[in-house]
């Protein structure tokens, strides 16, 4: 039986399955950054979260051998990678990350900066009003319209703004996912290295009718800094389903393999897992962490959908576009508000929404925006930041934290209210992730908001799932990523219904979200 192994990169740690060509999950395995863990080269009062290559490498190595561990390593044709994005790093002439040169090994700005570093949104503000002001194509405008300090090229020009010894010894960047992908695959050249049509289409104002990324002429508009940036960067992108290359030597020597083994392409978290889910048209894929992604795929989609974060062709299964939404927030907010009480003593997040539960919608009056983190969607403004509303002498812990769940769900809720009003129909909700395992609360209540089903995909790791699966027909088992989710997909297991009461009132709160923060965003 052939087998696959998917890696998975989030935010606080990389996670691999091993898949058998049927679909069965024979290990999976989690490793922590270490670096990351500790809180180093953060810092995130000024909106900084930066991560350290050792850590993306130590946690290749550690994961891939947990995984093995018991296994018929010779069984292994294909392995396949998803990372965050847009997570960019500054790199030398070989594809090195600066970072992993002794100048530069303690160097924040050498380092990958995580999709949620907002440090770069004077750079967004000046990439909008450029575009903007441009007498020609709006090269935002199947990005929704709007540039996010979350994305490539902000993260780029603040670095070479900000810092002038990477910026001297930069020969280009990189994203995390074509990074380690490459890394694998033993070419790390930024001239040849394989780049994510994923990440490239959503993150980076790659388009192919406009001939790749945008013209050098508009990027010195932005800032003369990106002068000759262009060219440093690159043209071409593959879809994740192609294979990138073979393993290379070292690697194979290292982890115990063939150098027959095939790396398929690579993308977006969020991308995988949708597919990972299995995603169909009509549905939307919710992929629930410490943020939030809304994956959405439609064979053709005749405008440019607004404030969402891009429609790429390909970007998840090849052939149809695949659009991409999200909140900038979500367990974050939960993790946040333990944090704030954590002062008191142990928090349970747990124990708080058993208690939050008990209360009715809309706890006494309490109310919260979830943008804490700011909005990612609709309309991306990173500047923006949460609130509570309605506190008084008898507001609980309990009362505010059912406020924070309520106001996450809401904003998703809007994701999905947008994509109805720019034409795109979604009848139901598939979820994935940590949160649809560990809170069926927050489950429950995103279908009374949604006022639709919600199906959690049986597989707990369905990013590295949907890796393993373009691993496989990357290396030719499944002739398309179709065949490979019919016959490795692992199905639903949990589905949560609307309550028609609870959605009637949810649907006034809802209102009173919406006005809530158009009042705040003014």
């Amino acid at each position: 039986m052939k087998t696959f192994i998917g890696l998975d990169f989030g935010s606080d740690s990389v996670r691999a399955v091993l898949v058998t060509e049927k679909g069965e999950t024979l290990a999976a395995c989690v490793h922590n950054y270490v670096r990351w863990a500790e809180g180093l080269y953060c810092d995130a009062v000024n909106n900084q979260f930066r991560q350290h290559p050792l850590d993306y490498l130590e946690g290749t190595e550690a994961v891939i051998k947990g995984v093995l561990a018991g296994q018929d390593a010779a069984a292994v044709k294909g392995i396949a990678i998803d990372t965050t994005g847009s997570t960019p790093c500054a790199v030398d002439a070989n594809g090195t990350p600066l970072a992993l040169l002794p100048e530069f090994a303690d160097d924040p700005d050498a380092m990958f900066l995580l999709w949620k570093d907002h440090s770069s949104q004077a750079e967004a503000d000046r990439i909008n009003e450029a575009a903007a002001a441009w007498q020609g194509i709006d090269y935002r405008m199947y990005e929704g319209g709007i540039y996010s300090s979350e994305w490539f090229w902000s993260k780029l020009l603040h670095i070479l703004k900000n810092n002038a010894k990477v910026r001297n010894a930069a020969a280009s960047f990189v994203e995390h996912c074509d990074w380690i992908t490459g890394v694998l695959a033993g070419n790390t050249a930024p001239a040849t290295m394989a780049r994510s049509r994923c990440a490239t289409g959503h993150k980076a104002m790659w388009h192919a009718s406009w001939g790749g990324l945008p013209p050098q002429e508009f990027l010195t508009y932005i800032d003369p800094l990106l002068e000759n940036w262009r060219s440093k960067l690159y043209s071409d992108t593959q879809t994740a389903e192609k294979p990138v290359g073979k393993l290379a030597p070292a690697w194979a020597e290292k982890l115990g393999l063939s150098t027959d083994v095939v790396i398929g392409g690579s993308g977006i978290d969020c991308h995988f897992g949708a597919v990972g889910a299995e995603i169909a048209a009509n549905t939307l894929v919710k992929v629930v962490g410490t943020s939030t992604c809304d994956i959405v795929v439609a064979p053709d989609v005749d405008k440019c959908v607004r404030g969402i974060c891009g429609q790429v062709d390909g970007s998840v299964v090849p052939g149809l576009i695949g659009l991409e939404a999200g909140q900038a927030a979500f367990g974050d907010v939960y993790a946040w508000f333990r944090n704030l009480l954590g002062y008191a003593g142990e928090v349970s997040l747990s124990a708080l929404e058993k208690d939050a539960a008990k209360l009715p919608p809309g706890a006494h009056g309490v109310r919260a925006l979830d943008w804490f983190n700011g909005r990612r969607t609709p309309d991306a403004d990173n500047a923006l930041t949460g609130a509570i509303f309605g506190l008084n002498l008898g507001s609980s812990a309990p009362m505010v934290y059912r406020a924070l769940m309520e106001s996450t769900v809401f904003g998703a809720r809007a994701i999905i209210e947008r994509f109805r009003d720019e034409g795109i129909e979604i009848k139901s909700v598939a979820a994935v992730g940590g949160i649809t395992r560990k809170s069926p609360f927050i489950m429950q209540l995103c279908a009374d908001v949604f006022n639709m089903p919600v199906r959690v995909a049986a597989s707990d790791q369905a990013c590295a799932l949907g890796a393993a699966m373009f691993a496989a027909t990357a290396a030719g088992v499944y002739p398309d990523i179709d065949a490979a989710m019919k016959n490795m997909g692992a199905g639903f297991d949990l589905e949560y219904t609307p309550d028609p009461e609870l959605t009637a009132v949810y649907d006034k709160l809802y209102l009173r979200y919406l006005e809530d923060g158009r009042r705040i965003a003014k």
